[in-house]
């Protein structure tokens, strides 16, 4: 009850405080995404369909006529009353209905965020990638864009259902909301692709989350027991090294994806071999596929005619270099040694060592190479030849 001598304070309604939170929260969205949520909005309140753009420029109209009339009569009136107003005179309203606040909730989330993972979509990734572009530049910070697919999702729809495949997807959100920091950005781009906005970070610090990204999630779906290789690729791209603008950035991510999926994936996917490549590399070890190349020029007599040992010997995969890397295994049996590694395939790989003679024939590993989170392998030694840099090149056939 108001005391004598005060003035009487109509109490605020719950209609009241609701449209009140509405102009709030309107207000801080971009434009896109208002104009998606005002579209539904318009739609529930007074069934009138309406662009995006012209759900915009009513709410404009709505805002703006609530001050005049407030103004006009010296109290502030109510936004649903401007709402009606508005809506009366353009001849185009209808059946006025009030929203509930969950409803409210629900349509602000759908404008914003992609159903099935909960993550931003594509619009909001467009406007956010913008924002902290210019935010990037502002301040002389570094950006990284990434850009991430599934890899062998096609394969879980097609022999597991889609309902999987979508699991499988909702997966994926769950790993990034648990690897990101607070500063990162996560969207869902596209049907089985995924984007990240990394801002402050330089390019080792972006390959390193992404790493973990992965890493994280097929740990995650380990226990589905799926028996397909699902995981995540990704490309890279940082401001203001590999670009200045947006689309180059994006270019340049889409092509470093591209090459990881076609190209290291083919030739240096760091997993256990399958079981009969093992028994054939175990049966056959002077066929591995790290053998040296004949052409290597090696110091001794000794050193020359194990390379010709080997020089007749067809590969069975390819060999990826990893020159001018900081590639390097971790020797866990021999209190964690470390050794260069100097190239890899599907089969094996070749490390450097000052003393091979150390080296047992078998020992335990973690190889740690660029774009492939950390491995623990079990290699099998198969020979070993000096170098003109007066190392020795070890060459190693994985084991399960």
């Amino acid at each position: 009850m108001p005391q004598p001598g005060e003035a009487f304070r109509p109490q605020i309604s719950a209609e009241d405080s609701f449209f009140d939170l509405l102009v709030e929260t309107l207000d801080g969205l971009d434009e896109s995404p208002r104009g998606q949520f005002l579209r539904q909005f318009f739609r529930t309140v007074a069934q009138i369909d309406l662009t995006e753009g012209q759900s915009n420029d009513y709410w404009r109209h709505i805002l703006q006529r609530r001050q005049e009339i407030s103004e006009r009569l010296g109290r502030r009136i109510s936004l649903k009353t401007a709402i009606v107003d508005v809506l009366a005179s353009t001849n185009i309203l209808r059946v006025p209905i009030l929203v509930e606040f969950d409803e409210f909730k629900k349509l602000q989330i759908n404008a914003a965020t992609d159903s099935l993972t909960g993550l931003y979509n594509r619009r909001l990734f467009d406007e956010y990638c913008d924002k902290e572009l210019i935010r990037a530049k502002r301040y002389g910070q570094q950006l990284a864009i990434v850009i991430l697919d599934m890899h062998k999702l096609k394969e879980v729809n097609d022999r597991r259902g889609h309902l999987e495949g979508d699991r499988i997807l909702q997966y994926v959100a769950a790993t990034l909301r648990k690897t990101l920091r607070a500063s990162d950005f996560a969207f869902r781009i596209g049907g089985d692709e995924f984007a990240l906005l990394l801002p402050q970070a330089d390019p080792e610090q972006a390959v390193t989350l992404c790493r973990r990204v992965r890493s994280q999630y097929e740990s995650d779906l380990a226990p589905l027991n799926l028996n397909i290789a699902v995981t995540v690729d990704f490309g890279i791209a940082v401001y203001p090294q590999d670009g200045e603008q947006k689309s180059a950035l994006l270019g340049i991510a889409d092509q470093r994806l591209y090459e990881l999926k076609h190209s290291t994936r083919e030739n240096a996917r760091l997993t256990p071999i399958p079981r009969p490549l093992q028994r054939e590399a175990a049966a056959q070890p002077a066929a591995a596929p790290e053998a040296p190349p004949p052409q290597a020029p090696v110091p001794s007599q000794s050193a020359e005619a194990s390379s010709a040992a080997h020089a007749h010997i067809e590969r069975k995969w390819e060999r990826v270099s990893l020159a001018g890397t900081k590639s390097h295994a971790i020797l866990t049996d021999l209190e964690q040694k470390t050794a260069k590694v100097l190239d890899l395939s599907y089969g094996g790989v070749a490390l450097q060592f000052d003393r091979p003679e150390d080296l047992p024939q078998q020992f335990n590993a973690v190889l740690h190479v660029p774009i492939l989170p950390p491995v623990r392998v079990i290699l099998r030694k198969t020979y070993a030849v000096p170098t003109e840099n007066g190392h020795t090149r070890v060459g190693c056939v994985f084991v399960s």
